[in-house]
Formats: structure tokens, sequence, C-alpha cells
């Protein structure tokens, strides 16, 4: 399966060329970003651009590039063994193009390793795969990665990351939900912008039978809110809630349900493509 891309070069082009101050973020849809320090390092975080398996899972957004046009990358992260986390078609030739590691708990990467066999389809080498655990830290260049737990029961061994430089912090927390194992995350960090997977409620076919099922991925409004308290967010970005057929969900909906919350003290809302500023 190759990826295609209506888009050209330009997004991969657009954070190659980018000299951040701080931390910058474009946001690939779904769950997927990529992260640039200031310092050059770049990681991808859960890129996905694969079309889902229709008619279960229908993708509604574009994709914004192909795998091969990507020319610097420090590491490629997994949060969790999902097909829209860890995909072949999608990183793999990253890993290949750029040399880059690809990190992520020990179910992403055995489902990479064994499953989708990424070193005899895709020419990974063996020593690119790094398994990854909750309390371990990771440097890339001057940024430092903290491999954090996720609340995430339809996923084994989930994890979130806190990516931490110059005294600016970044939480990516997977499709984690609310739980006591983000108490403990909220508490240890000061944490300047969180994203957090946020979804609606709708009928997808079962993966077995194909018949429809209530299905509930992500976080609703309230959850996320709850969360964004439990990890004192100064600020809130929002994702996944533009992917899938039957679960995308309004974004500006989360403004009203912040009203009367402590946190998030801000709510950035960002489209496919589109770049953020943390400083």
């Amino acid at each position: 399966m190759e990826v295609h891309s209506d888009w050209g070069d330009w997004l991969p082009t657009a954070v190659a060329e980018a000299e951040p101050d701080g931390i910058a973020l474009w946001y690939l849809g779904c769950n997927g970003f990529v992260l640039k320090a200031g310092d050059g390092t770049t990681l991808f975080i859960d890129p996905y651009l694969g079309t889902g398996d229709p008619p279960r899972t229908v993708r509604m957004i574009p994709i914004p590039f192909e795998p091969e046009n990507v020319t610097e990358a420090d590491a490629v992260l997994a949060t969790h063994e999902h097909t829209d986390h860890v995909h072949g078609p999608s990183q793999a030739p990253i890993l290949t193009g750029t040399g880059a590691p690809f990190l992520g708990p020990g179910a992403s990467v055995e489902k990479a390793r064994e499953t989708e066999a990424w070193t005899e389809n895709y020419g990974v080498l063996e020593d690119q795969f790094k398994v990854v655990s909750p309390g371990e830290t990771h440097e890339f260049g001057a940024l430092t990665v903290h491999v954090e737990p996720a609340v995430d029961p339809d996923a084994i061994e989930p994890v979130s990351y806190l990516f931490e430089y110059d005294g600016t912090t970044v939480f990516h927390g997977g499709d984690t939900k609310p739980g006591e194992k983000m108490d403990s995350v909220g508490r240890t960090y000061d944490i300047d912008l969180g994203i957090l997977a946020f979804g609606s409620v709708g009928r997808i076919p079962d993966k077995e039978t194909r018949e429809p099922k209530r299905t509930k991925w992500y976080n609703d409004e309230t959850q996320l809110m709850d969360l964004a308290e439990t990890l004192h967010l100064d600020r809130l970005l929002p994702s996944h809630w533009d992917m899938w057929k039957g679960l995308t969900a309004d974004p500006t909906a989360l403004f009203e349900h912040r009203r009367s919350r402590e946190y998030p003290e801000t709510i950035d809302l960002l489209e496919i493509g589109d770049r953020i500023d943390i400083t």
C-alpha cells in the first residue's frame, strides 16, 4: 500500500525550513503531530496517512504529505498500537529515509516489527525499534521526552509523552481518558500545552460482524474538561475530532464547557496543516 497526497511536499518543506524560538507544532489531523524545537530537533508523534478501513472507518480529512518527502526526523513516536497510531505505509518510509528510531510501548513495537514486518517490507533496521515504558526519559538534541502512562481501555500498554525544551512543556496524551494515572502527570509537570483526543459517540460497524455498534473511542466534552483540570493545562489543543466519519465533533463546543472551569486557561483549535508555537 502506497500513500498518496494531493498536497505535494509543502508541509514537510515548511517543517524543515522552520526555525522556531521554542517549540513549534504542526497538526497532521487525527492524532498526528510534528514537533520541532528551537535547536532543530524534529519528532513525529502518531503520524497517520492512511484512509482507514472503509466502510468501517472512513477518513474525513486530506492526507497532508507523503512520507517519502520527509527529509528530517530525529524520531517517530507511537502512543499505542492502533492502526491510526502505528501504520507501516505512513511511518516506515520516514524511518528508512531519515534513519530515525521508532519509539513506542511493547505492543506498538511488536506490531511494527512482527505483524507488519517493517524490516522485511520497508527496510527498517532492527536497531531502529525502541520499546519505551512509563517513567523513562529520552533525549533528542536539547529536547527531553518523558514517557508517561495513559488511560485507554481499548489499547495495550498505552503511553503518553511529555516534551520539554528550554523550559517549555508540551503533553501528548494519545487517546487517554481521565483516570488516576493522569493525576501524577498533573502533579509532576507544569504543562504549557496539552494535546487531548476529542470526539463524538457514533454507530460504527463492528470489526468482526460489521454490524453497526455504539462506539465511543475518545473523550466527550465533560471528560476532556475533567482531564484538562487534572493536568492543570494552561492551553488545551483538542485532536482526533476531525478524523472518522460518524465520530467527528465540533471543537468550538468546548468553549462553553470551559466557562466554569479553572483549567484550561485557553483552548487552541487547529485544522490539519496548521502550525502553533509555544514559547
